[in-house]
């Protein structure tokens, strides 16, 4: 029974905790997919590679409202797909090799499951180790919708491999996922349905957000709002998914489904109750601010333990769980203040903080403000018509509580917002005592905070 200092579970985040200050430690690394975890490999870094010559084509489309008469001569997906995949899939395999080459790591391909307190079972071989680091992440909900089963259905893992741009395609649920891969498809000339239980995308976007993001996608796509799928079946190479609201039934037909309603923690597969770790309703494992499970010797961290799904979040959790494993007399606690997420549609969006029903929900008296980008000198030269910022202060103390951006570089303007409520600053000293540059887009935010004054 092979036994370690340090075992870590999965190679996401969970890869960046080693560094030269373990290299007197013996330590396990155990992955059952490619090194890098999902971010890279099937999320995150995939996503934004496919959504950028996306957004090419979505500017060549509506460039004639600028004066430019331009036309799109192909769509060449496999160049497209290659240009991701070329890049990312040599990273995976460098990585794993890197790790592999330590004379002190090593690492277990396979999946693995708790048997008791600090033991993993990996293809009938049983590890030990003092302490023990769960950074499994999670993998895509699949809803038990009846004849799914029997379906070729593609989820987040699969969808960006594909083979070929379907004629149609059919997404079941409307959270960032939906409304990221609707637009690289649609852009790629897929025509594209949204099925969603809300009456509402990015329902958990600022209402505002939600609101308009759907106005925009209405304009675009098939939206099936209100909907949910009772059943789906395969008759050759079509799909056809039967669906139910208020107002009655319908059916919607596709040449690919994309299921795409959420994820869930890895934790069951893991079976970390077996290892007295605790887990919430939902399936992810309670950690307190350091980190530390409930099991002695056992941390988790990233997606397995934090419904939040962020890359950056998983980030910091590493960084914090490596602190602590290396200064268990100095634990540092994570901090979350002011975390930022950002979806990369078109519209983008980006948020921090509260948002408005949020407030309104805990009772907490709060005042907004809202400036279009068609309000700045550099919307006009976007001909913008559909972005805004939101942001959300308490009246009394002029704290800064939420900010909610909707447009073109939405992920890159709401940084000024974050790093303002990261370190403390009132809506006046953002609004007054900073330079903005002009005519920029970061105007839009500074207008939107002199709003509150």
């Amino acid at each position: 029974m092979p036994h370690f200092d340090l075992m870590i579970i999965g190679t996401g985040s969970g890869n960046t905790i080693l560094g030269p200050e373990f290299d007197d430690w013996d330590v396990a690394i155990v992955e059952r997919d490619a090194f890098g975890g999902t971010c890279l490999n099937r999320g995150c870094v995939p996503s934004k590679m496919l959504v950028y010559p996306a957004d090419l084509v979505e500017a060549i489309r509506h460039s004639s409202r600028l004066g430019v008469e331009a036309s799109l001569d192909k769509i060449n997906w496999p160049e497209i797909r290659a240009r991701v995949f070329d890049r990312i899939d040599p990273i995976a395999v460098a990585g794993e090799e890197y790790r592999r080459r330590a004379a002190n790591v090593s690492v277990f391909a396979g999946s693995g499951r708790f048997v008791a307190p600090r033991a993993l079972e990996v293809d009938e071989q049983v590890l030990t180790a003092d302490r023990v680091v769960i950074a499994a992440g999670a993998r895509p909900f699949v809803p038990p919708v009846e004849g799914l089963d029997r379906v070729g259905f593609h989820t987040s893992d699969t969808i960006m491999r594909i083979r070929q741009i379907p004629e149609r395609l059919v997404i079941l649920g409307g959270g960032y996922i939906s409304a990221e891969m609707a637009h690289v498809f649609d852009s790629f000339g897929s025509s594209v349905s949204i099925v969603n239980r809300s009456n509402v995308l990015l329902r958990a976007e600022d209402e505002d957000v939600s609101r308009r993001f759907t106005e925009a996608y209405r304009g675009r796509l098939d939206l099936l709002l209100g909907m949910t799928a009772r059943s789906v079946e395969q008759d050759d190479a079509e799909i056809t998914v039967e669906l139910a609201g208020a107002e009655g039934t319908t059916a919607v037909t596709a040449d690919a489904l994309l299921v795409a309603m959420g994820r869930v923690p890895n934790s069951d597969q893991l079976e970390v109750t077996a290892a007295d770790v605790e887990v919430d309703d939902k399936g992810y494992v309670l950690v307190d601010e350091t980190m530390a499970t409930t099991a002695p010797g056992v941390w988790a961290l990233g997606d397995v333990c934090n419904p939040m799904q962020l890359k950056h979040v998983a980030n910091l959790e590493a960084k914090v769980v490596r602190h602590n494993l290396l200064n268990p007399d100095n634990a540092v606690a994570a901090d979350y203040t002011a975390t930022p997420h950002a979806i990369f549609a078109s519209p983008q969006v980006a948020s921090v903080g509260y948002t408005e029903q949020e407030l309104r929900a805990r009772g907490l008296p709060h005042v907004t403000s809202c400036r279009d980008y068609a309000e700045t000198a550099y919307g006009w030269a976007m001909e913008d018509t559909t972005g805004f910022c939101k942001v959300i202060a308490d009246p009394g103390s002029g704290t800064l509580l939420g900010a909610h951006i909707l447009g073109p570089q939405a992920s890159t303007l709401i940084q000024q917002v974050v790093q303002g409520m990261r370190f403390g600053l009132t809506v006046e000293a953002m609004a007054r005592d900073v330079i903005y540059t002009h005519p920029a887009l970061p105007e839009v935010v500074e207008q939107a905070l002199v709003g509150l004054l």
